[in-house]
């Protein structure tokens, strides 16, 4: 299960360059790492969800289209594990987005858990869950 954990991590690198092309409006990189078989789900920050491989999908590519160049965001991982086929991280995204008809970046901070699983010999999305982090005290 050791080198499960170190693949994992080492596909966390592609996961991380997904989402920096993401940013900048460019879903191509994460629709090689979105599930292809069901079920996948999205909780998008907005609210509401949205459920279905290929809907999970479009999603993804038509909420990039939001995005300009320019934005940039960092993980911080506060969980990572993967067992038996099964993977996960969570903690935080936070940068500063270019959005499509906006003059300023927003800031943006986000709490995310994102769930994975082998479909063959890759690591696919399954869920995403990400929600603005309200910044409080930490308990």
């Amino acid at each position: 299960m050791h080198d499960e954990l170190e693949d994992f991590a080492q596909f966390m690198r592609e996961r991380v360059a997904a989402s920096d092309a993401y940013v900048q409006g460019d879903p191509e990189p994460l629709s090689h790492i979105v599930a292809r078989s069901s079920p996948a789900t999205f909780f998008p920050p907005v609210g509401g969800y949205t459920q279905g491989t290929d809907e999970v999908a479009s999603r993804y590519t038509r909420d990039a289209a939001a995005f300009e160049r320019g934005s940039s965001f960092t993980f911080e991982i506060l969980q990572m594990t993967s067992s038996e086929g099964v993977a996960y991280w969570t903690g935080f995204m936070r940068g500063q987005a270019r959005m499509r008809g906006k003059d300023e970046p927003i800031s943006m901070s986000l709490r995310v858990t994102e769930i994975f699983r082998r479909e063959g010999s890759a690591w696919k999305m399954v869920h995403r869950h990400a929600d603005p982090l309200a910044e409080t005290k930490r308990q």
